[in-house]
């Protein structure tokens, strides 16, 4: 596509025609999970009905075609990030398995007195793995704090030395899921390694909507997940150097991730298969292979402007609301496109309901993100998320419905 046409891009998504009994779907929670284009569909329902069977185990036809698929699937994934080879790619169910294996294996290493450094605004997929590796191995956490509007305290870090010596692990998100703040993850990793530390970049709201090159990010190792990026569920990915890859013990014992195997002992596949124990998501694989197709004819330039202008618009459309409180940057510099806001004196999850009632699909709760929520003093947040197919007249329909709610709840606000 060499013009960015979001109405032609829309007609790919079978879904966005659907309509909740006078309301069409409005749908406002892409950074929960993306929509999948025909495209996609098509691969899967093509996969399950022609070329079905295991990967890198049948010396049969199909199993050649499901392998080739599957690996195919892994080249695809390797050039849309810029990885050196396409067996710096591992295949994992989701972003949090990533984290788990990046946090289990990398960590296995850590001793009492080493620092593991992650932030307040992580998912708790890149909390929980990090504190249970800690209270194994006797390393001490620490963390980044955030700033008033939700970026991260890069001073307050520098005067008490986050990063140091003692510092093995540096682990970040990229992009906020809950404040879309934009971190950034080349200077802090420079930092990291200036002490020898390694870098791990959860880059699950990041990769769907922005070109990536992971060998200038300044990561060693980045989680990320099909199903935000048009891609199906149950298929993440972790790319890693492969030095360090090759360096790292199994995660998961199986089949496939065996050299040999003795009574006594085993000796481990190269990487990736190393850390794909079992029969992988091949489906889901070859699923992500499709999407990522589709968004590089797309574009990803031609994705992230659309993703700002929308996100601009939408930052500028609920700030005209009276009662309403962003969290998070208030301006589109250096941020992604997840928005999440209060109504004052409106519970969230009453928010999501109302909305969902004139269909607008959005989210409420703490996102994962619990920790962040407490420091900017929010117990929860209601959250809309848009992508490559938003319009700007559904982020219309998304200020309307809200002006509703609070009027409804709050009618002081004339309603």
């Amino acid at each position: 596509m060499n013009v960015f046409d979001v109405d032609a891009i829309r007609r790919d998504f079978p879904i966005l025609s659907r309509t909740q009994g006078d309301h069409p779907l409005v749908y406002l929670d892409s950074g929960n999970t993306s929509q999948k284009p025909q495209a996609v569909i098509d691969a899967l329902s093509e996969h399950y009905s022609r070329h079905n069977a295991n990967v890198a185990r049948a010396m049969h036809l199909l199993g050649a075609e499901a392998t080739e698929a599957y690996e195919g699937a892994r080249s695809a994934v390797a050039g849309f990030i810029g990885a050196a080879r396409p067996e710096e790619v591992v295949f994992t169910k989701n972003a949090s398995e990533a984290l788990n294996l990046a946090a289990n294996t990398l960590g296995a290493g850590l001793q009492p007195g080493d620092e593991v450094v992650i932030s307040v605004m992580e998912h708790h997929s890149n909390i929980v793995p990090w504190q249970l590796v800690c209270e194994r191995t006797g390393a001490t956490l620490r963390w980044f704090d955030v700033t008033d509007d939700g970026r991260l305290d890069l001073e307050s870090a520098e005067r008490d030395h986050l990063i140091n010596e003692r510092t093995k692990i540096v682990s970040l998100t990229w992009v906020s899921n809950v404040v879309g703040t934009r971190n950034p993850i080349t200077e802090i990793a420079a930092k990291a390694h200036e002490v020898g530390a390694n870098v791990v970049v959860d880059a699950s709201q990041a990769v769907p909507h922005q070109a990536t090159f992971v060998q200038s990010l300044g990561a060693d190792l980045m989680a990320f997940t099909g199903h935000k990026m048009l891609g199906p569920t149950g298929i993440g990915v972790l790319w890693g150097r492969y030095d360090l890859l090759a360096s790292l013990p199994p995660f998961l014992g199986g089949g496939e991730m065996i050299e040999v195997v003795e009574m006594g002992h085993s000796t481990y596949a190269a990487p990736p298969y190393r850390f794909e124990a079992g029969t992988p998501p091949i489906a889901q694989a070859v699923g992500l292979g499709a999407a990522v197709k589709y968004l590089e004819g797309v574009g990803m330039d031609a994705v992230e402007a659309h993703d700002h202008e929308i996100t601009a618009y939408a930052l500028d459309k609920l700030q005209a609301i009276d009662g309403l409180t962003i969290l998070g940057p208030r301006e589109a510099v250096e941020r992604g496109s997840a928005l999440s806001f209060n109504l004052d004196g409106v519970h969230p999850h009453d928010v999501m309901q109302v909305l969902d009632s004139r269909g607008v699909a959005i989210r409420g709760g703490h996102h994962c993100a619990r920790p962040l929520h407490k420091r900017l003093g929010h117990q929860s947040s209601t959250r809309a998320s848009s992508y490559l197919y938003t319009t700007t007249a559904e982020i219309d329909a998304l200020a309307d419905a809200l002006v509703h709610t609070r009027n409804y709840f709050a009618p002081r606000f004339g309603g």
